[in-house]
């Protein structure tokens, strides 16, 4: 079965689950979370996987071994393409705010941070990075990531491209608020307008960026 859209129990799911993290919620709820939630967005990567590669569904369920927040379980629904290496893709997500779409890179090893900085700083590829960015906000986007609140070690604060060289992750995206259109197969072509947007900002990560071989760096 194709895509229809997200119905709006599932929004009203997350609502309901924001309010009452619980088992309990949980599985009283869970055959709404199977219909309105998971279904529908297992159908959406199904319909772009053709154009973007395969995709998967991130677990529901929160890791909470070193968590003070011991909720059970997250309150959005995240679906994920890989496209160049580790931590490099294309991202969906609804939850009771609407729905999210970016793209990035989003979980960084270390010798990834030392390429992308290295990329960053060299004239060509930073300019052409910078170009890629700025052209993405003025279309509306949000220009996001991990950033270290200081210039990286050894870096002139005079570098003409310092706010790109303290992003240990970057990734762009675009919040849509619950408008009728969600609950409709416009929702496609919306995540697909937005990730054929976003493909330049995926094509500089994976050729600078690159996969890793170390361990990603948990957050």
């Amino acid at each position: 079965m194709g895509f229809e859209g997200f119905p709006d129990e599932g929004l009203m799911f997350y609502e309901g689950l924001e309010a009452d993290n619980s088992k309990a919620y949980w599985m009283e709820r869970k055959g709404v979370y199977e219909a309105a939630v998971k279904g529908p967005m297992q159908a959406l990567m199904e319909e772009l996987a053709g154009e973007f590669g395969p995709g998967s569904l991130f677990r529901p369920y929160r890791d909470v071994r070193f968590a003070k927040d011991k909720s059970p379980y997250k309150t959005h629904q995240g679906a994920y393409v890989r496209a160049g290496g580790e931590g490099i893709g294309y991202y969906v997500q609804l939850d009771a705010d609407g729905l999210y779409t970016a793209a990035g890179w989003f979980s960084p090893a270390p010798d990834q941070v030392e390429r992308f900085r290295a990329a960053v700083d060299d004239d060509k590829a930073g300019a052409l990075l910078e170009e890629i960015l700025h052209g993405l906000g003025a279309a509306g986007m949000a220009i996001e990531g991990d950033r270290l609140k200081t210039r990286p070690r050894g870096v002139d604060p005079g570098h003409p491209r310092l706010h790109l060289l303290r992003h240990r992750s970057l990734h762009v995206g675009r919040r849509r608020p619950p408008e009728d259109w969600l609950h409709t197969p416009e929702a496609l072509d919306r995540v697909r307008t937005t990730w054929r947007s976003l493909g330049p900002l995926v094509d500089w990560l994976a050729t600078h960026v690159r996969p890793s071989e170390q361990p990603l760096r948990r957050r």
